[in-house]
């Protein structure tokens, strides 16, 4: 058998090499596949030994051109030499000239060489991470949340084995009591003592439309899209602080603080007095204060100190004092 065959299985790569010396001082090994490249491998003599690994010229090493990871192990047929291990190499690999490993062992006649590649990234042409052709923790980790999402957006959608039916102000829907328990505080107890909604089975949900609330669903059962969010994030607040869904509601907030503007700044601020978002609360106060923008909504002003609760217009005034109080 032709000593240029390199054996692969999964990620290592084995070349067995029958006859090394002075008569044939280089060697080449067919081409063998691993990952998205084929490669050779070749072993050549001069004052010392070098191994070297190179892809095979092509479009895709070309296009794609490969950064590896990968461990040299190299056996000897003297049974007193120990193999020689290289340390972990990550070279960019595009020929013959990018990587040279020198091996500190002299050997002649039969020996072994395998290459163990820990990882393969496809380099980008344009500079960047490389990323990896094989799959990562995270990325089955991603993989396997993306189908369990895809399972609980069927299971809402189709009302898959749902035991629980919430009446909304203008409709009903079908929901899980696992999925609800585990979202919330609120709903585990309804579940828990007996309470009408466990003898019943029906949760009322009565100052919500069906449309909010198979937001809120959406967003426990991990399927809400961000434009659903963005429309029913003021619903979606107000469910939260009933139900404690701190995640959500810190979401929300969030999501409220990003486009704070002269048109919704005071109903703002009254959504985070009235729920207790001292971000919220803060971030509304720096703009009208701060920032001047109170002068923009002064005929709004009268009607907002109707309405705002007084604890909240001492704490506006107070405010305001500090940033007219003279240096």
């Amino acid at each position: 058998m032709a000593d240029t065959k390199v054996e692969t299985i999964a990620r290592l790569a084995q070349w067995k090499i029958e006859g090394f010396g002075p008569t044939t001082p280089y060697k080449r090994s067919d081409p063998f596949k691993i990952g998205i490249w084929n490669w050779h491998l070749s072993v050549e003599k001069n004052r010392s030994v070098y191994i070297r690994l190179f892809p095979e010229p092509s479009r895709v090493s070309k296009e794609q051109p490969p950064l590896a990871r990968f461990v040299i192990r190299v056996t000897t047929s003297a049974s007193n030499r120990r193999p020689y291990i290289s340390p972990i190499h990550e070279r960019l690999l595009r020929s013959s000239d990018d990587f040279a490993c020198p091996i500190d062992i002299s050997f002649q006649g039969r020996f072994v060489i395998d290459v163990e590649f820990l990882d393969l990234k496809i380099c980008p042409l344009n500079g960047g991470e490389g990323s990896s052709i094989w799959p990562s923790d995270g990325l089955m980790q991603s993989r396997a949340t993306q189908s369990t999402l895809r399972c609980l957006s069927r299971m809402l959608d189709e009302a898959i084995h749902a035991d629980v039916t919430i009446n909304t102000s203008d409709g009903s829907l079908q929901a899980h009591r696992a999925i609800l328990s585990a979202s919330s505080p609120v709903f585990l107890s309804m579940f828990q003592h007996d309470l009408k909604e466990k003898e019943s089975s029906t949760i009322y949900i009565e100052d919500m439309t069906s449309e909010s609330c198979m937001a809120l669903f959406s967003y426990l059962y991990g399927t809400i899209s961000q434009e659903d969010f963005w429309k029913h994030r003021l619903a979606l607040l107000g469910a939260a602080n009933k139900y404690d869904i701190i995640d959500l509601k810190d979401a929300c907030e969030e999501s409220l603080l990003e486009d704070i503007n002269s048109g919704n700044v005071l109903e703002r601020l009254q959504e985070a007095w009235l729920y207790q978002l001292d971000k919220l609360k803060k971030g509304c106060l720096i703009y009208l204060l701060d920032f001047g923008k109170i002068y923009d909504v002064r005929e709004e002003m009268n009607d907002f100190f109707r309405q705002a609760d007084r604890e909240l217009v001492v704490e506006m005034f107070q405010e305001l004092l500090a940033v007219w109080k003279p240096t």
